[in-house]
């Protein structure tokens, strides 16, 4: 997720991109730049890490006479976040440039396209294709050019776009990522998100998907994508504070983050999987066909919420892969004797990349000699440059405390893994394949649909349970994990003591525990576990435990256990932990909100990715593939990989 913002009007346009920049790097932190028309050219100045870096980069151009311009800040996807990366890129000549947000799905092919045609890229970057593609067909008209570029494209952006063929005129887009106008009469600008444009305008006009506008000065024109036909479109005025319009309207961060999630998970699976066949290409994993096939035995290392992750993948790949697998908390599996070798495949998963104890795991294990394969979100963290293969979720930052969508996106990731290793080993059959990779694919839009009512039934519910002291989660198969994840989420933001335990187990302790006064979230889908975990659920009613049942919609039997039931669509079984942990998050939430604890920032929890000094020397080892950069490397990469304190989390 990146941020830009674009004006055209009567003001000197470098101030006015910087405050919006400066609004919107929530959305990326890995670099920034702006581009600005300055005596019939385009001037661009970009620099890698914070905003802040810019700033000193253009602080002596704050006063330029230029009142038309564009600035970006990045979260990177493709392309490590470098200065060369940075945003705005160019076309040949330097006189068209383009800021984008979003993933380009078949930008490999149009940049081997575009260069057997004599083109020249100077970035690794997706976005990079679509200036060159508007070059191809740019002819006069700057509108129709970006319009006949966009047809070709796949994928999702958000971008702008300057042209000095167009001196007082700016081309924005969108299909999938968010981008919102903000209109006075001597000026119009675009943005990513509302906060960019409160400073100067609170009339704002959202576009929708496959809509651009041209923009001048308090002129502008908006056109479909595909037809050029005009649109007439509301203007809409905004009465939100700066802090509402940060979180789009949302109270908090989490719980736009928890919103977000739907999004977030296509663009994980966006262009990853064939929706016909199921077919599934994760060309950044860094293994052949043969070394897949020479896989005995997988190691999955993690903690806190990706340690969760990893044990519902557990189920996932021994089911569909025929492969052992092991589960380890890295804190853990760094410290014990490692039973590791070439013919392990040890895969660490982190949102930040950055986690000591989970960097250090994988690090022994590829000094054992096993092959390491990263789940990760931060493009050009450590664990994704020590790696010998990457899988990235493309969740964008998470400012909220409590993971949510990097938890999602990392299962989405995990699920396409077995997939792919399933294809390549021949234990899934093409037809399972396809019902799988289907599956997949509509859980995105069917967690869109049901979040606005999950939302407003555990709102109307919470107040007959916020107040408890205790709190069991059960599960069992897939759904214990959730059964886990759910408690942290609980205890994490709330301050409630909130256990996960596996159903079948209640007989052997936290039986004792269940009477009127302690609520029990049961999650039981109808699924191959279904009759016993409802023998399991029976047992808890039977004690007069409080039960609060998450189930598939038209289960009679659960409305009859208890009132407090939250009905989900039936889907593929194995799916099931993506779509259950929706409600199980937003619970978490609104207790947590109706207590009023601080959301976003729990106390005493810390988004820490400090070493743990090893106990004795030598225990853990650097990488043996892939040297650690000299320390002078490392402060400077520091200044680009370690953004914000709160984004790097312990997972």
């Amino acid at each position: 997720m990146c941020g830009i913002v674009g004006y055209v009007g009567s003001r000197r346009v470098v101030p006015v991109l910087l405050e919006g920049l400066r609004r919107l790097e929530y959305r990326g932190y890995d670099s920034a730049g702006l581009v600005y028309r300055h005596d019939d050219r385009l001037v661009r100045h970009r620099a890698g890490g914070k905003l802040a870096n810019l700033e000193a980069v253009v602080d002596e151009h704050i006063g330029v006479a230029s009142t038309i311009g564009l600035g970006h800040t990045r979260w990177a996807t493709h392309g490590a976040p470098t200065e060369a990366n940075a945003h705005p890129h160019a076309d040949c000549t330097g006189n068209l440039v383009v800021v984008h947000n979003g993933i380009i799905e078949n930008y490999s092919a149009l940049r081997g396209e575009l260069m057997a045609r004599g083109h020249v890229f100077t970035s690794e970057t997706d976005t990079e294709v679509i200036a060159h593609l508007i070059e191809d067909c740019l002819d006069g008209d700057l509108a129709s050019a970006v319009r006949t570029a966009l047809a070709r494209v796949e994928g999702s952006y958000a971008i702008g776009v300057l042209w000095t063929g167009a001196p007082d005129l700016l081309v924005a887009a969108r299909n999938h990522s968010p981008l919102v106008m903000g209109v006075t009469a001597e000026a119009c600008l675009v943005a990513s998100d509302i906060p960019a444009l409160l400073p100067f305008t609170r009339e704002v006009i959202f576009l929708d998907d496959r809509e651009m506008a041209v923009l001048g000065r308090g002129t502008y024109t908006i056109l479909s994508v595909d037809d050029g036909v005009p649109l007439d479109k509301p203007v809409t005025t905004i009465d939100w504070s700066a802090a509402m319009a940060e979180k789009a309207g949302f109270r908090h961060f989490m719980l736009k983050e928890i919103f977000e999630q739907p999004q977030a998970i296509r663009n994980t699976v966006s262009g990853r999987i064939v929706p016909d066949t199921g077919l599934v290409d994760l060309p950044e994993i860094g293994l052949d066909d043969a070394a897949i096939r020479r896989i005995e035995r997988i190691a999955l290392v993690a903690c806190g919420t990706s340690w969760h992750a990893a044990l519902v993948a557990r189920y996932w790949l021994e089911k569909w892969v025929g492969v052992p697998v092991e589960v380890d908390i890295a804190s853990e599996f760094r410290y014990r004797r490692l039973l590791v070798d070439e013919r392990v495949l040890t895969i660490a998963i982190s949102q930040s990349g950055e986690t000591a104890d989970t960097l250090a795991g994988m690090r022994r294990a590829a000094q054992l000699g096993s092959r390491v394969l990263t789940i990760c979100n931060v493009v050009g963290s450590t664990m994704t440059r020590e790696a010998d293969g990457v899988i990235y979720t493309h969740a964008g930052p998470e400012i909220g405390v409590a993971s949510t969508k990097a938890f999602t996106c990392q299962l989405a990731a995990l699920f396409l893994l077995t997939l792919y290793l399933g294809q390549v080993r021949g234990t899934i059959d093409a037809a399972e394949r396809q019902s799988l990779g289907a599956a997949l694919i509509d859980l995105a839009s069917i967690i869109e649909t049901e979040l606005p009512r999950l939302q407003s039934e555990i709102t109307g519910l919470i107040e007959r349970y916020y107040d408890a002291r205790d709190f069991l989660f059960v599960g069992r198969g897939l759904n214990f994990p959730i059964a886990l994840e759910g408690a942290l989420k609980l205890k994490e933001i709330s301050y409630i003591h909130a256990e996960g335990y596996a159903a079948g187990e209640l007989k052997h302790g936290p039986i004792a525990l269940i009477d009127r006064d302690m609520p029990v979230v049961g999650l039981v889908p109808r699924d191959s576990v279904y009759l016993k975990t409802v023998s399991n659920v029976e047992e808890i009613k039977a004690r007069q435990g409080r039960l609060v049942l998450f189930g598939t919609e038209g289960d009679d039997h659960l409305r009859a256990l208890t009132e407090d039931v939250l009905f989900l669509p039936e889907v593929h079984e194995d799916l099931n932990p993506m779509l259950y942990t929706i409600p199980a998050q937003l619970l978490a939430y609104e207790i947590a909100n109706r207590r009023g604890c601080d959301v976003d920032q729990p106390r005493r929890l810390a988004h820490s990715v400090a070493a743990e000094y090893p106990s004795r020397p030598g225990l853990v080892s650097p990488a043996v593939h892939r040297p650690d950069p000299a320390p002078a490397a490392r402060k400077t990469r520091a200044a680009g990989f370690f953004f914000l304190a709160y984004m790097h989390k312990c997972m």
